[in-house]
């Protein structure tokens, strides 16, 4: 069986989510069985298209065709022909579709084949869930993620439940959750207290993260220490003394090492997929704190993992409890069990091996 996954959005949570995916389908025993093919987009700036090759599973075959994140009919017109022309040397049996762009030109370029093919799509969040555009904008991606899947058909195959809850409403779709690499993590996991408790995130400084909402929190909470693991063209929103930048680290375990060194992973987004960086402090046994929005609450269990925020004031409480070492001991332990039950990339991906063979 030849499978071909296709990606934009290669970056951030989702780089992590295909490398592992590399790494399970280039396995040796998995080989016999699926032969797989990654096309992707190298234009992301956290990510060095360079290092692609030797962080990715060299079981699988790579692909590199030029995608742009926003609208442009040329650009699009020309990366469509380009993954056509991959597809047609391929002839894959299953093609899976990553993020909106990769689903629009992606079921345009297997329509042209003209040879019936199964098509899976996974959103990593849908764009008209953003807040950063205008909601006519919204109206008009919801439009058309429902006349693709009319006109092309295919499954969504979900990353979270409540992205889930959303596809059900489109049309046909199942469930597979994003998974870690619970084994690779654990390895930078160290138990240690901060002399000042060290609050952070892991992300690129966009609108999908509300910079300007973690910087409102450093500044009400000056006796805490905060740190930004990343870089981003929203940077400049960013002014509270007491938070750190680490700039762009293309290093995981530099990443692993540094997000081990918080004491609570705060996670300010404005709309999400299923967001691994939390995925990740999990496992690391971080109590998080998040907004509570799709995404954030289908991996927080409040008060059980962390909890889950509408509104700044409720930090008051929560960072009130957290100070608490024994606390922060107990909601850490809670969240790494969560992630052993529920986000294992190896049971996770042997779900979706499971819908691509039946």
């Amino acid at each position: 069986m030849k499978v071909v996954h296709i990606i934009e959005a290669l970056g951030g949570g989702v780089y992590t989510y295909f490398a592992d995916l590399s790494t399970f389908f280039g396995d040796a025993e998995i080989r016999n069985d699926v032969n797989t093919t990654i096309i992707y987009s190298g234009n992301r700036k956290e990510i060095d298209p360079k290092k692609v090759r030797s962080e990715f599973s060299s079981g699988v075959s790579l692909v590199e065709v030029n995608m742009v994140r926003e609208f442009s009919p040329l650009a699009d017109l020309k990366s469509t022909f380009k993954l056509w022309r991959e597809l047609k040397k391929i002839n894959p049996d299953i093609i899976h579709l990553h993020s909106s762009k990769a689903s629009v030109l992606g079921r345009i370029a297997a329509f042209f084949l003209f040879k019936k093919k199964k098509v899976f799509y996974t959103p990593h969040g849908y764009a008209f869930l953003r807040t950063d555009i205008a909601a006519v904008k919204r109206k008009f991606y919801w439009q058309i993620e429902k006349r693709m899947q009319q006109f092309f058909g295919g499954i969504t195959i979900a990353c979270g439940d409540t992205e889930y809850e959303i596809a059900q409403k489109i049309g046909k779709s199942k469930l597979v959750r994003n998974g870690i690499d619970l084994l690779a993590i654990r390895k930078y996991f160290l138990p240690h207290q901060n002399s000042k408790l060290t609050i952070g995130i892991v992300a690129r400084i966009t609108a999908a993260r509300k910079p300007e909402l973690f910087n409102e929190i450093a500044k009400r909470f000056p006796e805490f220490d905060f740190i930004w693991i990343g870089d981003g063209e929203l940077k400049h929103l960013i002014t509270a003394p007491n938070i750190k930048f680490t700039g762009w680290i293309l290093d995981k375990k530099t990443v692993l090492k540094t997000l081990n060194s918080i004491d609570i992973y705060l996670q300010t987004s404005a709309w999400e997929g299923l967001p691994i960086a939390v995925l990740e402090a999990m496992a690391l046994q971080k109590p998080v704190v998040a907004t509570n929005i799709i995404g954030n609450k289908d991996v927080v269990l409040h008060n059980e993992t962390g909890f889950l925020f509408d509104d700044i004031g409720e930090l008051e409480t929560y960072f009130g409890i957290l100070e608490e070492a024994k606390m922060r001991t107990e909601l850490g332990k809670n969240a790494f069990a969560r992630c052993e039950d529920l986000f294992d990339k190896n049971k996770n991906f042997k779900q979706l091996l499971d819908l691509y063979t039946k």
